[in-house]
């Protein structure tokens, strides 16, 4: 008989030490009822993911879906900036209510905790994953279909806490033009690959701009290398999102839900035949 490695996945005897692999899932509120889980991530920051995050939930209520938005960006909370939101969440006796934007879509945020919105969160990691998993575990998510987990950038700490914690259904990636990006999407990719995460497909956010004049579009960041990111990574791309200067004051303003455009309808519509 040979040595035991302790490696239960890879032997085939039985013995008396042989174990099942752990789950390290977490159980939602008692009182939560959720549908499907979308993380919208990226491999590095300021690729404007919170904004995708927040665009994607309201397109999908636009569909009639009661949607939430768990804000895991925790050292960089900006959803309820977005969204207008200037109330803070409220605990009760079976746990935390989520903030409500002006048409109905659940946020919770550590923003929405914190006494000034500027108040800097210096906190190591375990308590930064330990809250994000409070996001989950202590948070009345009522009768939501579609939870997004805006997650914070790379592959670190919060991220590998929500894929572990969390029963994500799929990722969303975010990215932009610049040949760089490739590679850090890449990071992303095979992490979401290492922790069986399936990947719905990439957006390219600020594409391009639109001139104003004549309708042509100019490469800010130069050539986009989407397509051979995505070939590259067998993935579809779910949309491409210009520069946009209304988009941009409707973050500013708080006012993200007013806003029309249609760049994410094949983005919504992958998520929504999960």
């Amino acid at each position: 008989m040979s040595e035991c490695t302790h490696d239960c996945s890879s032997c085939s005897s039985d013995c008396g030490e042989r174990t099942e692999p752990q789950s390290f899932l977490e159980k939602p509120n008692k009182m939560s009822s959720i549908g499907k889980v979308i993380g919208v991530v990226s491999g590095k920051g300021g690729v404007g993911k919170t904004m995708v995050s927040s665009l994607l939930a309201v397109s999908m209520q636009r569909l009639n879906k009661n949607v939430g938005i768990l804000d895991a960006d925790v050292t960089g909370p900006s959803v309820p900036k977005a969204f207008g939101i200037k109330a803070k969440a409220e605990a009760g006796e079976f746990g935390i209510f989520p903030a409500k934007s002006k048409k109905g879509i659940d946020i919770m945020s550590v923003n929405l905790l914190l006494e000034n919105d500027t108040d800097p969160v210096v906190w190591r990691g375990p308590v930064i994953g330990g809250v994000v998993k409070q996001f989950w575990t202590d948070v009345i998510w009522k009768d939501i279909d579609c939870l997004f987990v805006d997650m914070p950038p790379g592959t670190g700490d919060v991220p590998l806490t929500v894929f572990q914690s969390i029963p994500v259904d799929g990722i969303v990636i975010v990215t932009s033009p610049q040949e760089l990006v490739s590679m850090i999407v890449g990071k992303a990719v095979k992490m979401a690959k290492l922790m069986n995460i399936p990947i719905l497909g990439i957006i390219e956010n600020m594409s391009y701009y639109e001139c104003p004049d004549c309708g042509k579009k100019i490469n800010v960041f130069g050539e986009s290398h989407l397509e051979e990111t995505a070939a590259a990574y067998k993935l579809p791309i779910l949309a491409q999102i210009p520069i946009c200067t209304d988009l941009a004051k409707a973050c500013d303003n708080g006012t993200i839900e007013d806003f029309e455009g249609d760049w994410l309808n094949k983005a919504v519509e992958a998520i929504d035949k999960i």
